[in-house]
């Protein structure tokens, strides 16, 4: 909580002026931003770990910008309780929905609904398969691509490798996507062993069965987890295994407990690719926000990511993700889905 107290407030401090001037809309902004108090809705399936944290710091960032009526409902891990938030914004008479993940299967008749009330719906890493839903997501498979160009820069092109993985979720399954053709391309890697948890716990959870993974398999030498969760898990394991020094773990996402976690001696941590999940609660926040006024959004809305690696990070005396943004602009900021009247100077 101390991560996403900092980030709200890094992210909300340059806003705090701009409020008094926003509380009757946004000037410039086309309608119905230039009354202000347009009604969205978050709807999140999961919301524990920073990573999601920092996301929605972002969207409420952007949403005060714009002078939103934000209202979130947080993830607790059930697809039944996510229907009903859904179904309570929709009753609410918001303007729009931004999904932040979840499983299709159970999401598609009730998203239909809000669309039939002329609700507008935006999905960040869930695939709701509807050509009227944008999907915003942080560019998975170059995500993973990254990540795995780095394990063989530092590992050569064979090694036993552990991997840690959960189907069913849209991000998760896109690199798993490109987990797949690089062994297929690759076949010095050999993969020991698969495992993984989602949960409210999913740390500590992953490192249980980490810890049973690598004892079965003491020749294992990589270890890709491509979720940051998956990957503080492994390196919890590794530390009570006292196997640090012989493991390597590269993983996905970013946040400044994981900084921390990567860039102190002795880390197996050694690397991640990331976005700047609270950019990404914005831009989906951006991309409600053109809906409801009428204007154009494309259907694949993609922020980029970067690769961060340990020697990196230590070398430029990183320690938060405040000042990664700093001192790597391009974390701090994405072009996705913006207009001249969209205040997107948030970070």
């Amino acid at each position: 909580m101390k991560f996403i107290t900092r980030l709200a407030l890094s992210a909300v401090a340059p806003l705090l002026l701009m409020q008094a001037a926003l509380a009757a809309g946004v000037n410039g902004a086309p309608a119905p931003f230039d009354k202000g108090g347009v009604k969205v809705a978050l709807v999140s399936y999961i919301s524990a770990g920073d990573f999601f944290q920092a996301y929605q710091a972002g969207a409420e960032a952007q949403a005060k910008a714009l002078d939103i009526d934000l209202r979130v409902f947080p993830g607790r891990q059930d697809a039944a309780a996510q229907r009903e938030q859904i179904l309570q914004a929709i009753n609410l008479g918001v303007s729009a929905i931004v999904i932040d993940h979840g499983l299709p299967e159970s999401l598609g008749d009730v998203v239909q609904q809000a669309l039939d009330k002329g609700i507008k719906v935006v999905a960040f890493d869930v695939n709701l398969n509807n050509p009227k839903i944008p999907q915003v997501e942080q560019s998975d498979r170059e995500l993973a691509d990254l990540a795995l160009k780095q394990v063989v820069k530092d590992n050569g092109d064979s090694f036993k490798a552990g991997y840690v993985y959960v189907a069913g979720f849209a991000p998760l399954d896109r690199r798993n996507e490109v987990w797949d053709t690089f062994k297929k391309q690759n076949a010095g890697v050999i993969e020991k062993a698969r495992f993984g948890n989602v949960s409210d716990t999913t740390a500590t959870s992953t490192a249980d069965q980490a810890k049973a993974v690598l004892t079965a398999n003491p020749d294992i030498s990589v270890v890709f987890a491509p979720y940051d969760e998956f990957a503080r898990g492994v390196k919890l394991a590794a530390t009570d295994l006292g196997i640090t020094g012989k493991l390597k773990i590269y993983s996905a996402d970013v946040s400044t407990a994981d900084i921390q976690e990567i860039t102190e001696p002795g880390s197996p941590w050694v690397a991640t690719v990331a976005t700047n999940p609270a950019v990404v609660g914005a831009v989906s926040i951006r991309a409600a926000a053109l809906q409801v006024a009428g204007q154009e959004v494309p259907h694949q809305i993609t922020v980029k990511p970067t690769l961060l690696t340990q020697e990196g990070l230590r070398a430029a005396g990183v320690k938060t993700i405040e000042e990664l943004a700093q001192k790597v602009p391009a974390f701090s900021a994405s072009d996705a889905v913006t207009a001249s009247w969209i205040p997107d100077r948030l970070f």
